[in-house]
Order: structure tokens, then C-alpha cells, then sequence
């Protein structure tokens, strides 16, 4: 029986991922409100261009507004009541894309959903505990503009990197899992994202734990050049060895997996699952029909084509992700199990 300690705890913890789960779907489909100034004008939005053309007007604005006390007052992301779908166009009630896991109820097209959303609709109530938190991106290479583009990025999304690692539990089973976050830079792998997924790796091998990863990214990130392209080494080395000392790993992969990723861990699980329509490849569609010269097959590079020609091994829908996890699981704990009873009652007879 457990302590009323315990529950406590698991209760505080679950109330954690969930505010964060929450925070996730409000910054993608909420409205940004700043107190006590507007956006910037277009003046100010054509210079800050010019030192960064890929900013968006949008998210420029002019100084911080601050309280009475000098401190800072951030901005708020209000839910909106409808969130239009970006590839039908159609527009439903915010409660039906939440009751669909944001899935578009119109067109069944999948929306991108934040790490921490996505590990609220997998882990037991209560077993979430975040872990390697003190990790986050770097300017290793000192390049141009890159640090300013993590304080924008940090304060969009609320993360501190693209990838989020923690330990939990899904039907009682505890396992690693790490989940890229596409809203952070796409998602794409640099020198923090590849030591966290590398001490995520560890971890588990040393608990002798599961390993799920859901893959989201954009490939290697270039402003920190080869540091970058580092981690595919580092992070192939690190699934080499929990694979050798019998560790089973799940790859996950949604829209899009890509470039370095795909090069590296994400295309090495045991079992390599993927959500439906999901574009998974190293360069994209357009670069491979340019290079070649020829026009690529329908559906070329989306997980159902790969499915077909034995590179993923099934594709789950959202809504039965958590179920599907659970059977995966169940059946490497039995047969864990069934193997250590056979050597025992080998060690046994040669007693």
C-alpha cells in the first residue's frame, strides 16, 4: 500500500505535466497578448529585418514594458475558441481538436503538438519526472544573431532546447522517454539536444529501462556547424551500445523526421513506429527530384510509403498511441522475464 506521501507527490507531479501539457496547445493555436504596448511599426519591423531577415514581423516588438518595480512583464498566450486547419483551411471548435488530439476533425490532417502535451497523453498519472533539465542551447561557434534567436525562441515556446527527456511509467512499466519539439527551432539536433538524447541513452542502460523516442526535426542545426553534425556519431554510438547490452528501443517517428535525425537515432529502434501522413527522410522531396531529375512517386517519403516497403514497421494514430505502447512494453517485460527463469533454471541444472 502506499503512502499518502507518495500520492502527494505523484499528484504534484502529474499537476506539472499538465499545466505544461496546457501551455504546449495554447502556444500553438493561442493569440500572443503583450500588456501595455502594441506591436512595433512596420519601421521598426523593416530594421529589425535587416538584422535578421528571418524574423517575422510579427514577433517584433519595440522595448519591454515593466511594472511599477522595474521587473519585466512577459507576454500571454490567450486560447482561442477555433483553430483553422493549415491544410483544409476549415475551422472547428477548439474543443473538438482537443477531443481529437488535435487531429483536424474535417480533414483527419495531424497538427504538430508540443513534448510535453504529447507525454501527457502517454504516461500514468503521477510518474512524470523530467530529467537532464540543466542542458540547454548554447552559441558554441559564437555565430551571428544566434543568440538572439534562442531568447525569442525560449520565450515563444517556454523551452530552453528542442528536446525534452524524462523518466515515467505507462501501465506500471517505467521507461526513458525523449521527444523532440518541432516549435523549437523545428526541432532540429544541436550540441544540448544530442548530449541530452545521449545521457537519456545512458540512463537507460544503466537502469536497465526501455527507450522511447519521438523524433521531430528539421536535421542538424547550422549555426553551430560541426558540433552539430557531431551528434549523429555521438548519438549512434550511445544506441550501438544500449542496443548490445539487450535494451530495447522504440523510434517514433512524426512529421517531419529529417536530415541528421533520420541519419542517426531515429531510424535505429527495434521497433520503428510513425504517425500517419508523417514526412520521413534525409533531404527532402524537391532536392531529390532536382538532383535526379525526375518526378518522385506519390507519397514518396510519407510513413505510409515506408510502411510498404519495410522501413517503418506500423503506423499509429494519436488516439491509440498510448495503447499500442502498452502491448509493445508488455510483451518485452514477459519476455524478459521468461528469459531470466530460463537461466536460472539452466544455472540450476548444471547445480
Amino acid at each position: 500500500m502506499r503512502s499518502p506521501i507518495t500520492k502527494i507527490y505523484e499528484m504534484y507531479k502529474d499537476r506539472a505535466l499538465r499545466k505544461k501539457a496546457h501551455a504546449d496547445t495554447v502556444g500553438h493555436t493561442g493569440i500572443r497578448f503583450t500588456f501595455g504596448k502594441a506591436k512595433a511599426t512596420a519601421e521598426e519591423a523593416d530594421n529589425q529585418k535587416n538584422k535578421d531577415k528571418k524574423s517575422e514581423a510579427a514577433d517584433v516588438y519595440p522595448e519591454e514594458v515593466k511594472d511599477k518595480n522595474g521587473l519585466r512583464i512577459p507576454a500571454v498566450m490567450i486560447p482561442s475558441s477555433f483553430i483553422t486547419c493549415r491544410s483544409c483551411g476549415r475551422r472547428a471548435l477548439r474543443r473538438k481538436w482537443e477531443d481529437n488530439y488535435y487531429v483536424c476533425p474535417e480533414c483527419g490532417k495531424y497538427a504538430p503538438i508540443g513534448a510535453y502535451y504529447r507525454l501527457s497523453l502517454i504516461l500514468d498519472k503521477g510518474s512524470f519526472t523530467e530529467i537532464d533539465t540543466d542542458i540547454k542551447a548554447e552559441d558554441p561557434l559564437g555565430f551571428p544573431g544566434y543568440k538572439e534567436k534562442i531568447e525569442r525562441q525560449e520565450e515563444k515556446t517556454g523551452l530552453n532546447e528542442s528536446v525534452i527527456s524524462a523518466v515515467g511509467s505507462i501501465q506500471g512499466i517505467r521507461l526513458v522517454t525523449v521527444v523532440l519539439d518541432s516549435r523549437f527551432f523545428m526541432g532540429s539536433m544541436s550540441r544540448a539536444v544530442g548530449e541530452k538524447v545521449t545521457r537519456a541513452v545512458e540512463y537507460a542502460m544503466e537502469e536497465k529501462l526501455p527507450l522511447l523516442i519521438f523524433s521531430a526535426s528539421g536535421g542538424a542545426r547550422m549555426q553551430e556547424g560541426i558540433y552539430s553534425l557531431m551528434q549523429m556519431a555521438k548519438t549512434t554510438s550511445a544506441i550501438e551500445q544500449f542496443s548490445e547490452k539487450g535494451g530495447l528501443f522504440i523510434s517514433f517517428l512524426t512529421n517531419p523526421t529529417t536530415g541528421g535525425v533520420t541519419a542517426s537515432f531515429a531510424t535505429l529502434g527495434d521497433i520503428t513506429l510513425a504517425e500517419p501522413g508523417a514526412l520521413i527522410g534525409f533531404a527532402g522531396p524537391r532536392v531529390i527530384e532536382q538532383t535526379i531529375s525526375r518526378k518522385l512517386p506519390k507519397g514518396f517519403q510519407r510513413s505510409e510509403y515506408l510502411e510498404n516497403h519495410g522501413f517503418v514497421d506500423r503506423i499509429v494514430e494519436r488516439s491509440e498511441m498510448r495503447d499500442v505502447l502498452t502491448d509493445i512494453l508488455k510483451l518485452h517485460a514477459d519476455t524478459r522475464k521468461f528469459s531470466t527463469v530460463r537461466k536460472s533454471a539452466a544455472l540450476e541444472n548444471k547445480g
